[in-house]
């Protein structure tokens, strides 16, 4: 990428000296264009930023679609795109999906999650140590968001155990995985592709446990926060199923015919009395094969139709013995009782490779498949009771779901939602957990010695655990997270573009013109402080990759070594607390706990700027800036 932006360079210069008049009009016209250049692709990254903030696409497609014009306007080549796929980085971490996966899949992460519930913990307290401590020393290892999800129904069963909100525990647990994939390169996606970057740039690989003294100081440090401080200042806050608050009144489903010579036949449900203030919510209307959902419109009632009513045990004994609905007494009952079921309640949260998201309520056709029923989804700070039927689900979204118990077992089963309301236990492999662990060990040995680059050895361990029948296919194929890894390549691309224009080399003059003169010391303090506020609005793989380059330029341009500029990007990029859309895992127990967006600025601000000062202190000691 430098050889292309100095060549440009370089021709540019070639014309300027060649000769006067024409010659000269057209170096000219070429300055013009490359200052445009710059001013495309900084436009650009700005959209991509307000973008994902505003998050009125999702950030891969985001992404791409910058890429997209930039190819249209010459920017970018064909060739710099397919470069871009070529980059190791991001082979590396859909490899560990796929591990993490697999470690998930044969009951090696869900065992430990047990292990904490089988405790009889004497106080709160050491529960809530005992957990963080537990998830982030996982975390080095596994990625952290296959953890969260895992111990996200852990977490709440332990909060019901010990009497407490799960609000308590749901946001620790999160801190405590971010924290705990800053002490290894393999512990977040990010750190691959913070250090794939900087490969790129010249900078020796990166080794595995490079950073894990100074991450395991500052994880120490969080959690000592956590249990000190953060922990008073969590919230006490309801979970979805609790703020409902006719919860006692809704006991049953019941399933009713329309027989021949019903009055009611030719009138709406409405009209024929089943009405929610008379104790009736009207749930589906099936006619043969097809099925009317009331809150489309209601259709006339026809002789054969069955109802499908959620009711209360008195309302539903008013029903069958002719009572409210009965229009005439010397009738036989206008309604027949065929089939009343009871029914439980769940809440299911959508997980990151869910095939729910995306989609609209009304087309996941759960009455039909599992004869369950949404009653109110959570998303971010509002529950909706009502009117969400073309509400597309996205990741992180809260179910509460109501049916019968076998339906609700065949929906959780599929994986499709994470139960909130109880520790699942789906059928694992288990004789093949022993291939799981020994193919992270090999990972972790091949890389710690450099036998072989961190891309060959997860490559490997990736196609032994699905060979060897820890996962199959498809199980492996669902388990990358595919949006993550177009981000990546996306915004690859741009940082591409942003040194082939000159625009990052922009970026680094007017900081280092800015701030150059504080010193080495507050420069690598204050990049660290910048990408860590920008990562708590966007994706932190995207800063990452975005400001890593810079980072490297203001070291050259300061005369210091890159590499700690680099680490401080690194641990920039994964260490965010402060909001629940900077990090994947915040957002997922957002919902699950039904914290409110400020939850996380009271709490984990604090953090934010813990995590900060310490990583500005220790990144100097173990990274000579003059290496």
């Amino acid at each position: 990428m430098r050889v292309r932006y100095a060549a440009r360079r370089s021709a540019i210069k070639a014309i300027e000296e060649h000769s006067s008049g024409a010659v000269h009009s057209s170096a000219s016209s070429a300055l013009t264009w490359e200052t445009l250049q710059i001013v495309i692709v900084l436009v650009l990254v700005a959209v991509v930023f307000f973008g994902m903030i505003k998050e009125y696409v999702t950030p891969d497609v985001l992404a791409m679609a910058a890429v997209s014009l930039l190819l249209v306007c010459g920017i970018l080549s064909t060739r710099d795109v397919l470069q871009v796929f070529s980059n190791s980085a991001p082979i590396a971490v859909g490899c560990l999906f796929v591990l993490s996966a697999a470690l998930e899949r044969t009951g090696v992460i869900a065992r430990m999650g047990q292990a904490i519930t089988r405790v009889s913990w004497k106080s709160p307290a050491r529960a809530f140590v005992a957990m963080m401590i537990s998830v982030a020393v996982v975390s080095a290892f596994v990625n952290n968001t296959p953890i969260v999800v895992i111990f996200t129904p852990v977490a709440i069963q332990l909060a019901h155990s010990l009497s407490i909100a799960p609000s308590r525990l749901l946001m620790p647990l999160s801190f405590a995985a971010i924290l705990g994939g800053t002490c290894t390169l393999i512990g977040t996606s990010t750190n691959i592709i913070a250090d794939g970057v900087a490969q790129k740039h010249g900078v020796a690989p990166i080794g595995l446990f490079e950073i894990t003294i100074p991450g395991a100081i500052m994880a120490l440090a969080g959690i000592a926060y956590m249990s000190l401080i953060g922990r008073h200042l969590l919230p006490d806050r309801q979970t979805l199923s609790e703020t409902l608050i006719d919860l006692p009144q809704r006991k049953f489903l019941t399933e009713v015919l329309v027989p021949q010579g019903s009055p009611l036949i030719g009138k709406t449900p409405t009209e024929a009395g089943l009405t929610r203030k008379r104790g009736f919510h009207v749930i589906d209307i099936i006619r043969g094969e097809g099925t009317f959902d009331p809150e489309h419109g209601e259709p006339k009632l026809r002789a054969g139709d069955r109802i499908v009513i959620r009711t209360s045990a008195a309302e539903f004994m008013g029903l069958r013995n002719g009572g409210d609905v009965t229009f005439n007494s010397q009738q036989p009952h206008d309604l027949e009782p065929i089939a009343t079921r009871g029914v439980r309640m769940m809440e299911g949260i959508v997980g990151p490779s869910s095939t729910f998201v995306g989609q609209r309520v009304r087309d996941l056709n759960l009455r039909q498949l599992y004869d369950t029923h949404i009653l109110a989804i959570h998303r971010q700070n509002e529950n909706l009771y009502r009117d969400f039927t073309e509400l597309r689900l996205q990741f992180g979204d809260t179910l509460l779901l109501e049916g019968p118990q076998d339906g609700l077992k065949r929906l959780f089963e599929r994986q499709e939602l994470i139960n909130l309301t109880e520790v699942t236990h789906r059928p694992f492999r288990d004789e093949k957990a022993w291939i799981a662990i020994a193919a992270v060990v090999l990972v972790i040995v091949l890389s710690a010695f450099n036998a072989l680059p961190i891309a060959a050895t997860a490559l490997i361990a990736a196609t032994t655990v699905i060979a060897l029948g820890c996962l199959d296919a498809e199980e492996a194929y669902r388990a990358i997270h595919w949006p993550i890894l177009i981000l990546i390549f996306g915004m690859l691309a741009i940082g591409t573009a942003m040194e082939t224009t000159g625009a990052a080399n922009l970026i680094v003059q007017g900081v280092v013109a800015v701030i150059g003169h504080w010193g080495p010391v507050y420069v690598l303090s204050a990049i660290y402080f910048v990408t860590s506020a920008l990562n708590a609005f966007i994706s932190n793989n995207a800063a990452a990759i975005l400001f890593t380059p810079i980072a490297i330029g203001l070291a050259e341009q300061l005369g210091c070594d890159p590499r700690p500029f680099v680490i401080a990007i690194m641990f920039a990029s994964s260490a965010d607390f402060c909001t629940p859309v900077g990090y994947q895992t915040n957002t997922f127990v957002f919902a699950a706990g039904g914290y409110k967006f400020l939850d996380f600025t009271k709490v984990g601000l604090p953090l934010n700027i813990l995590v900060w000062l310490m990583a500005s202190v220790l990144i100097p000691i173990f990274w000579p800036l003059y290496g």
